[in-house]
């Protein structure tokens, strides 16, 4: 393992140090990557004349990017933790293998996707709202970026191999890589070159490959401590398939995002009008963004918590996840206080209209009332993830958003006569009932995990006596 003391050294450098030099790059990494999307869509608002169905009909092809990042966490965070676990373990063949055999999947996710969107990308965009209007920036946009989804599923599937290594300041240039060109050539194609949508799309694409290179590069050069190796590139169907069964959890996560949204805008536009879903805009804005910290505290402790659990380190595991679980009940905690008692504090970011603005401060402390304990949610699930237990991560991914959450946005109006109110509401409760179950399922199943491991390690000191 000498390589990877260059940056880090997952069983032995302390934890806390260890958490916060991982985590650090990863919310930042999370957070360039949203603003980079943000100024996307700044230009294509300001083109002149077509800004504004521009704009509309870039914003349709969000459900679909959901789903073509969430193929590539089906990748990444089900083979990466496998990985991780079996470094800790000292079997680099094994991990080199599902390096390996992910990379491959990945490519031939991306290949598949390409194909199917060129094909029936115009019918799922007039699916997912797009009007006559709007249709043909969508389907400008789509087209171009489709052809880049190779790009895209290598950049985030595989650069979260480097991360689980301890490489957290590499992965996260891979993401500022893409980021600084998008923004440096979205200007020039867009309005230089006069190209308007066709310059956007293109711009991310080649941010997307030249991240992608990048990710390829490390992976196969030197400084890497597992390498993409092509005799490792033949699909093992058996180590594959635990893979994308570990994955699962994140993939669902992330596709379902545009069916709520769906659910979400369709119910409020039925109870409370265009304000009600304008208001929905900014909250699910405020959510997403204020999401990230927590997100990339646990893709930073997703290592340290795979490699110990595999190298049956049972104490730096277990400090590594009650570390992992303050920190998000600490910053959970600071956005619900924020969200409930000074909520234009976010308000004033996306709006200055008065109406949206009274309707949306009272919307938010209903929506983000229980928001204080949802770091609880986060740093349990996504150390089932870590500690490779699949079945459980996927129930708990299906749980708060297609057996609660979804059911709840049409169910709960039927009680209230504030019926828009009642659609808000639906976030509070199913975040209440996922983060009890959550804790509960994860609390009994950690301790069970713990004496194994305790119960491993004596017998393997008796063995050795």
């Amino acid at each position: 393992m000498a390589k990877q003391k260059k940056e880090t050294n997952l069983g032995k450098d302390p934890v806390g140090r260890l958490l916060f030099r991982l985590a650090v790059p990863a919310i930042t990494a999370q957070i360039v990557n949203v603003l980079y999307n943000m100024v996307d869509r700044m230009y294509i608002g300001h083109i002149p004349k077509i800004g504004a169905a521009a704009l509309t009909g870039v914003g349709v092809t969000f459900p679909i990017i959901m789903v073509i990042s969430a193929f590539a966490a089906l990748m990444a965070m089900g083979g990466a933790p496998k990985a991780s676990i079996m470094m800790g373990k000292g079997d680099r063949e094994t991990a080199e293998k599902i390096l390996g055999n992910c990379t491959s999947g990945t490519i031939a996710a991306g290949l598949i996707l390409t194909v199917l969107l060129l094909i029936f990308g115009r019918d799922l965009l007039m699916l997912f709202g797009a009007s006559e209007n709007t249709i043909g920036y969508a389907d400008t946009y789509m087209k171009i970026y489709a052809c880049g989804t190779l790009f895209v599923q290598i950049a985030l599937g595989l650069n979260t191999f480097i991360t689980t290594q301890g490489f957290a300041g590499t992965s996260m240039l891979s993401v500022v890589i893409g980021a600084v060109t998008n923004i440096i050539l979205d200007p020039i194609f867009i309005f230089g070159f006069d190209m308007g949508v066709s310059g956007a799309a293109l711009a991310t694409i080649i941010s997307q490959a030249l991240s992608a290179v990048w990710v390829l590069l490390f992976l196969t050069g030197k400084k890497t401590t597992l390498k993409i190796r092509k005799k490792y590139l033949k699909i093992d169907p058996r180590l594959y398939g635990s893979c994308l069964a570990l994955g699962m959890s994140p993939f669902i996560m992330q596709a379902t995002e545009g069916a709520i949204t769906v659910c979400f805008n369709s119910s409020l536009l039925r109870y409370g009008g265009d304000i009600a879903v304008g208001a929905m805009t900014i909250l699910s804005s405020v959510m997403q963004f204020s999401m990230l910290p927590l997100q990339g505290l646990t893709q930073g402790a997703q290592p340290i918590v795979s490699f110990n659990y595999g190298a049956g380190n049972m104490e730096r595991v277990k400090k590594a996840f009650f570390l992992l679980l303050r920190a998000c009940v600490i910053y959970s905690t600071l956005l619900w206080a924020v969200a409930v008692f000074v909520p234009q504090a976010f308000i004033m970011i996306f709006t200055s209209d008065a109406d949206l603005s009274a309707y949306t401060e009272w919307a938010m402390r209903i929506y983000m009332a229980m928001s204080l304990i949802f770091g609880i949610q986060v740093a349990c699930q996504q150390t089932f993830i870590a500690l490779g237990n699949a079945k459980t991560s996927l129930f708990l991914a299906v749980l708060r958003k297609i057996i609660l959450l979804i059911p709840l946005i049409f169910v709960l109006p039927l009680f209230f006569t504030d019926k828009a109110m009642a659609v808000f509401l639906a976030e509070p409760v199913a975040d209440t009932l996922a983060v009890a179950t959550t804790a509960t399922m994860f609390f009994v199943q950690f301790r069970k995990l713990l004496k194994r491991m305790e119960k491993g390690t004596k017998s393997e000191e008796k063995a050795e006596a």
